[in-house]
């Protein structure tokens, strides 16, 4: 059955906590991607996001929540942790942090670690629908597993909308990168995922950021499998021109099929990233990709096409 889609507004919210008490799945807007949302607590549900996604039971979800009260309830901050927490809070940041004892988010969820990821969504309508619920939700991306991030409500349809209960319209994410994971358990931060919170900005917060080498076959975080966020086309990165049976992703004053920023701004590019590779793809068996500076949201962009390009 294909998912009722619903305006994401007041209206709609007592509809869709229904579904998650229930143990159902709901499509959710927040700024970085549209999540697929399901009580955290609830462990047919979440294996109900798994099944839908064809996602690795290894890989950990990220549970959101709607204050720094019931974050406190899932893990344990220490200082540093909770600094970062309260300053990008809401935003497009997770923190990996140890259990607490009062958690409620299922062993499941967290892929049987001793750690979880928590993430408070800046977008209104998450952030009422999971304060409308009570308690956290796990959201990882409404998509089929390693495949494009869906933006629209329309990607989330067409992906995997016989799997889904209710989507809520919240229109376009405004940032369409994930969020930015960091370790915030040690005495330093450590990046597990880069995102759409520049380091640079986390570094002005707690200083010292180390970028530990990363197993994908036993990922500590969402968002490390090797290859994620893959088109069917093949991808050639850092292209200065598209060969003859190439579509052009371009970036800055260039010509191209399509273009992230013809002003080179990367917080642009970042929102049509998804949009793009997505429209693409549908169209061309071969895409060439402009250089992308690294600097800030680059770094993230930078990620998302190598990871897509394995």
């Amino acid at each position: 059955m294909t998912a009722q889609i619903l305006p994401g507004n007041a209206d709609s919210i007592p509809a869709a906590v229904t579904v998650l008490r229930q143990g159902g799945l709901v499509a959710m807007p927040t700024e970085t991607v549209y999540g697929l949302a399901a009580n955290a607590a609830d462990n047919s549900a979440v294996a109900r996001i798994y099944a839908a996604k064809g996602r690795p039971q290894f890989n950990p979800l990220i549970a959101h929540v709607s204050s720094m009260d019931m974050a406190r309830r899932e893990g344990v901050f220490h200082a540093n942790a909770r600094i970062l927490a309260e300053t990008f809070w809401p935003g497009p940041l997770t923190v990996v942090v140890e259990v607490a004892a009062t958690g409620s988010v299922s062993d499941l969820a967290r892929a049987g670690l001793d750690s979880i990821a928590l993430r408070m969504p800046r977008h209104p309508v998450a952030g009422q629908l999971i304060e409308a619920f009570g308690g956290p939700v796990v959201a990882p991306s409404a998509n089929p597993s390693g495949k494009i991030s869906p933006t629209l409500p329309e990607h989330v349809l067409k992906d995997i909308g016989d799997e889904v209960d209710l989507i809520l319209d919240g229109g376009a994410c405004a940032v369409g990168v994930e969020s930015t994971i960091i370790d915030a358990r040690g005495d330093r931060p450590a990046l597990l995922r880069p995102g759409s919170l520049d380091t640079a900005e986390i570094e002005n917060i707690w200083p010292g950021l180390i970028r530990p080498t990363l197993n994908p076959d036993a990922p500590q975080s969402p968002g490390q499998l090797l290859r994620h966020y893959a088109p069917d086309a093949k991808l050639r990165l850092n292209a200065k021109a598209p060969k003859t049976d190439e579509a052009y992703l371009g970036f800055g004053p260039v010509e191209a099929t399509v273009n992230l920023s013809p002003t080179s701004d990367l917080t642009e590019a970042a929102a049509n990233l998804f949009a793009m590779l997505r429209d693409l793809d549908t169209r061309f068996e071969r895409i060439a990709v402009a250089p992308i500076p690294t600097k800030g949201l680059g770094e993230a962009i930078n990620d998302r096409l190598t990871r897509a390009a394995k």
